[in-house]
């Protein structure tokens, strides 16, 4: 469990890193998530990791904390005080050996709370590389985290991978690449060489 929340953690501040090349300026930027600019999957960032940090807490049973949050005109700062907040939840002692519910998944469910801590580990790594890819810049994450993401990615049923702009999960693309990001994200869905569009 602590090596996850370390894990967890990296992934988390190598996101801020990335998010703090953020302006203003870029909010209207097209993303790899069809129909997204960047500010709207920022808000989609910032409220799921409130809604993570909330869950963590143990107070959660509306899904309405993890709704978008709206970014202000400093998106980078914004971003870091919610992952900030929720590497700090669970980086709470009390949850080694628990367990934690997230109203979004399939109506409700409870998990253990590393299964949790990885979900949003994987969230973070693909929406961190969504950022990345809008703005044009490198993301780089830690092998291990990428490893754990990996594997969260693969355990997605593949009832839960459609076409639906809905859900968050597509239907796995091939890829050639050995990169251990890449296939986390071709796992999800995206094409590794996703360019914004001209």
């Amino acid at each position: 469990m602590a090596g996850l929340v370390q894990l967890h953690r990296s992934v988390l501040e190598s996101s801020i890193g990335i998010v703090g090349h953020v302006t203003a300026r870029d909010l209207e930027r097209p993303t790899p998530c069809t129909g997204w600019t960047l500010r709207r999957l920022l808000a989609h960032m910032v409220g799921q990791n409130y809604g993570y940090a909330a869950a963590a807490d143990g107070a959660v049973h509306d899904r309405v904390v993890f709704a978008d949050r709206p970014v202000s005109d400093q998106p980078a700062e914004d971003y870091a005080a919610s992952a900030r907040r929720v590497i700090e939840a669970f980086g709470a002692p009390s949850l080694i050996g628990g367990s934690i519910y997230l109203p979004e998944v399939r109506g409700g469910m409870t998990h253990s709370a590393p299964m949790a801590i990885g979900f949003n580990l994987l969230d973070c790594v693909a929406h961190g590389w969504d950022v990345a890819k809008s703005l044009d810049i490198a993301a780089e994450f830690d092998d291990d985290a990428l490893q754990v993401a990996l594997k969260v990615a693969e355990a997605v049923p593949a009832e839960a991978q459609t076409i639906d702009d809905r859900t968050p999960f597509r239907p796995s693309v091939p890829t050639a690449s050995t990169s251990m990001l890449d296939r986390v994200i071709a796992t999800l869905g995206r094409s590794p060489g996703w360019t914004p569009p001209t």
